[in-house]
């Protein structure tokens, strides 16, 4: 449903500028110049979603081939102890904790098909414990905003669009990625955990995320002694590093478990194929009103005022060329793949706008569109809280998206 308002908006709003550029300012280009971007901006979803095609399979092959090999068990297991703290409401041994961990885990492996079935199976199994029918329960808001929040080890539709418009590397922003979704969970379970009480103090809590916190940033004050060079050095041999190694680790695990690599690639691949082809319309229907939107003038206006601000408080004002993706992720996935995808082509797909606005889409997931799907699946009407620490992940993970670009492609 955002989806739907927000194309309106975007003609409409592009419809009126128009207007006044024309009958005020008597821009006679301004039409000829909205339909010749409507045309191109199709053409250009058309070719982005072809050229996803290649890339699509070769992931989504590989992460069939962890999944039979386990590596789903594997991280569901790790996981175990701290979920049994996040949801104290829960009882022990419940069907959800299974069910959530798999979509955890399925989540942060870039298994959104995967990932998607068994979240609304938790979800009803979450809702069964629910007294309220109609009103969200605590477990179910934690849920939903560790969902929204978008840990992700593998940003596999980022990549593949980033390998498509022939970035120079394009797994550069695996690392940023990893990073920026590490820090909008933890703000999520932390603004869950205040609002529901939940004690962060507990020794497993503050192992996990003491531990991950002090990894996390041990790693950051090394590369903020590093020279730029050193750091896109590191930067692109870890990320390049971790790739292959993600990648030979779910090969032996799969033939540990004596499953045929081969046959588990060509399954995984062709759900690829099917998903790059599926997202045809979609792109091409967004790209097309962000084009209109763009070339009517609007988008200029707004990113001028925000320019005008950062420049009022003396900041650096590269990251503006950024914030449609950063507007758009809470609202639409595919509004801010749109946006991203523009950010590439106005400013290249190596700038820094271009890799700022990776990072951004790859830093969260679209909090309307989850909240919508899995409350949606299960009748829930009241979400409470769930709203407000989703957009609070949301807006944790959009600004360390901001600061780890400038770390990282500054």
């Amino acid at each position: 449903m955002a989806l739907n308002y927000l194309w309106i908006a975007f003609f409409l709003i592009a419809f009126i500028v128009g207007l006044v550029r024309l009958i005020v300012f008597g821009d006679m280009d301004v039409f000829p110049e909205m339909m010749n971007a409507t045309f191109d901006s199709a053409k250009t979803g058309f070719e982005i979603s072809l050229g996803l095609t290649g890339a699509l399979t070769l992931w989504m092959g590989l992460m069939r081939i962890g999944e039979q090999g386990g590596m789903i068990s594997v991280m569901s297991r790790l996981i175990g102890p701290f979920f049994s703290r996040l949801f104290p409401e829960l009882p022990k041994n419940h069907p959800a904790y299974g069910s959530m961990m798999m979509n955890i885990a399925a989540n942060m492996l870039g298994l959104d098909n995967a990932a998607t079935p068994v979240g609304l199976k938790a979800m009803q199994e979450l809702q069964s414990t629910n007294k309220s029918k109609d009103t969200a329960s605590n477990a179910q808001i934690m849920f939903l905003v560790l969902n929204t929040s978008g840990l992700t080890i593998i940003p596999i539709s980022v990549m593949a669009i980033r390998a498509t418009e022939l970035a120079a590397n394009p797994s550069d922003i695996f690392l940023p990625i990893l990073l920026a979704t590490f820090f909008s969970t933890i703000i999520g379970i932390i603004a869950v955990s205040v609002v529901q009480r939940i004690n962060l103090f507990d020794k497993v809590i503050l192992a996990y995320l003491g531990g991950f916190t002090a990894l996390i940033g041990g790693f950051i004050y090394y590369l903020s002694t590093l020279t730029k060079d050193e750091v896109n050095t590191v930067s692109l041999l870890g990320a390049n590093l971790l790739l292959f190694l993600v990648i030979i680790t779910f090969i032996l695990m799969a033939i540990r478990k004596k499953v045929n690599v081969y046959d588990a690639f060509i399954d995984g691949a062709k759900d690829g194929f099917k998903i790059a082809i599926k997202i045809i319309p979609f792109l091409v229907a967004i790209l097309v009103a962000v084009a209109v939107f763009r070339t009517s003038g609007t988008m200029d206006f707004l990113l001028e005022g925000f320019r005008l601000v950062a420049e009022f408080l003396s900041l650096d004002t590269r990251f503006v060329d950024a914030l449609p993706t950063a507007f758009m992720k809470p609202l639409s996935g595919g509004a801010a793949r749109g946006m991203m995808v523009e950010a590439i082509h106005t400013h290249g797909v190596d700038s820094f706008a271009g890799r700022m606005a990776s990072t951004i889409q790859g830093s969260t997931d679209t909090t309307f569109y989850v909240l919508a799907v899995y409350f949606g699946s299960v009748g829930i009407k009241k979400t409470r809280h769930a709203l407000s620490c989703g957009l609070i992940a949301d807006f944790a993970g959009i600004i360390a998206s901001i600061l780890l670009a400038y770390l990282f492609f500054g």
